[in-house]
């Protein structure tokens, strides 16, 4: 696939993270493609449309709750669902189905941007199928989102249980539609939709073969990881690629702070970081710098590298060589130097309001900020958390669901002997690595890594001129060659139960 120059920029400029308006702790967002709000001054902008070849939209009637049997249970939405024909080998020869899982935005642009699956389709002669999360897109119980997002008890349905038992009945539907009883199916998730892809494995094995989860953090739950692994990442990203860049972005804050405190300070602020609006407060300036580090090293993506970007312009300092300037340097590096960029309105989407109920019931993820990073401290403060989300909609967050419900707690020596055929994959350039699998769990439990990989990056499409880095066509090539080692002993598995399959 061909990387977009547009779309690749908006892809790694543009990161949400959620708080609200009294969090002292930001969540940053879970999604292989950032397509999500930017601000009215830099929208998100693609020079090419979602590919509509070959990409057929169906609906399926979907359940409200999987798991009650009160009236309410029963009504139903319409779950949209995408299906590329293109390489698919047929039912009559048990041709093997990829779903990727939508995670916490619309599918629209998934054909597109996880190509991982059309790069490969074809060697696997693969139906894809591309399913829609509910509450996101088009997919939206109550007949619309105002209703949907009305309350506690019209949200609450939306939850990853409930998702994964909608992924499960729509394959079953695909598959009885297609009379292909016999071809196999890999789920395929990234970030979040990794998550799901994994635990769907172990909830439903008897629907997957297996699941490829990248970028998918499980163990950042219920302080299996550290709170500020997230953070320290970030900031040996950025130590890594210049030292004197981490020392400049680590002095700024307290000269911020400096700044602001002055008289007219805050207008001084506002000038030198040519603001959209002026700044009431030093916090809504360090909030974007902050949101736009972090952005900058979970999206770290080949050819742009927005780390290098960033500290290439700190480091040459075009805007004069005190603290300050050299930061505003590495703004404009980014993000250009055409428009104003700090403090601008913004959009509220589908999945601002989406992913803030998802963190303030169960994706409960402690991300806070330790003494040894490049950041101001700002540690994670449960009690604080959990009495915004209680403002907000009424019910407290359950930090302790996600371990309970997937497991999490000890998880080589739960998962060795119980789970099977998954592919946890990251890069350790990216910050959500640290809640991730790292390591082999068994022998069918798999992690592949790559020292100089970022979010997602494996999912991604391969570039049309093989520029892609060696080590990143290796991870790939690792992750197909076990996926075709799944299908081959389901076919042997296949044909030594009834003997009747056509290859």
């Amino acid at each position: 696939m061909e990387h977009h120059p547009l779309l690749f920029q908006c892809l790694l400029f543009t990161f949400l993270m959620h708080f609200t308006s009294t969090h002292s702790v930001k969540i940053p967002r879970l999604s292989p493609i950032p397509t999500w709000d930017t601000s009215l001054h830099h929208p998100a902008t693609f020079d090419a449309k979602t590919s509509t070849d070959n990409i057929n939209t169906f609906y399926y009637k979907q359940l409200l709750d999987h798991f009650n049997y009160r009236p309410q249970s029963y009504k139903t939405f319409q779950q949209r669902y995408l299906i590329n024909f293109k390489y698919w080998g047929g039912a009559n020869s048990s041709a093997p189905i990829f779903a990727y899982f939508g995670a916490e935005e619309a599918i629209d642009y998934s054909p597109e941007g996880i190509a991982f699956l059309t790069d490969n389709a074809a060697s696997f002669n693969a139906l894809l199928v591309y399913i829609e999360h509910r509450y996101y897109g088009k997919s939206v119980p109550f007949g619309s989102r105002e209703e949907a997002f009305k309350n506690a008890s019209t949200i609450g349905y939306f939850n990853s249980a409930q998702a994964i038992a909608d992924y499960a009945s729509v394959l079953i539907h695909v598959k009885k539609t297609l009379h292909a009883p016999n071809s196999p199916v890999i789920v395929i998730g990234g970030s979040y939709g990794g998550m799901l892809a994994s635990w769907f494995r172990l909830k439903y094995p008897h629907m997957a073969i297996g699941a490829l989860a990248s970028s998918a953090p499980i163990l950042y739950f219920d302080d299996i990881t550290p709170q500020d692994g997230y953070y320290s990442v970030v900031s040996r990203d950025y130590r890594e690629a210049s030292e004197t860049c981490y020392q400049t972005i680590l002095q700024s804050w307290s000269e911020i702070d400096s700044v602001a405190s002055q008289p007219k300070g805050l207008s001084l602020l506002s000038q030198r970081f040519n603001t959209c609006r002026p700044l009431n407060k030093s916090s809504d300036l360090k909030e974007y710098l902050e949101n736009m580090y972090a952005s900058a090293a979970q999206y770290n993506h080949p050819p742009i590298y927005p780390v290098t970007v960033i500290c290439g312009g700190i480091d040459k300092g075009s805007f004069g060589s005190d603290i300050l300037s050299k930061i505003y340097a590495g703004v404009v590096a980014l993000r250009g130097n055409t428009t104003c960029k700090v403090n601008a309105p913004s959009n509220v989407s589908e999945t601002t309001l989406g992913w803030r109920w998802q963190t303030c019931s169960e994706i409960v993820i402690p991300i806070g900020i330790g003494n040894n990073s490049m950041f101001q401290p700002d540690p994670f403060s449960f009690k604080s958390f959990a009495n915004d989300c209680k403002k907000l909609y009424g019910v407290s967050p359950r930090p302790h669901w996600i371990t309970t419900y997937y497991g999490g707690h000890n998880i080589k020596l739960s998962l060795q002997k119980f789970g099977s055929n998954i592919i946890f994959s990251n890069g350790l350039r990216d910050p959500y690595s640290s809640g991730g699998v790292l390591e082999n769990i068994s022998d069918t439990v798999v992690a592949i890594h790559a020292i100089n990989g970022s979010h997602c990056l494996d999912i991604m499409g391969a570039n049309a001129n093989h520029s892609d880095p060696e080590w990143l066509v290796e991870m790939r090539n690792k992750e197909i060659k076990i996926m075709k080692g799944w299908i081959s002993q389901y076919y042997v598995d296949l044909l030594a139960l009834n003997g009747t399959i056509k290859l």
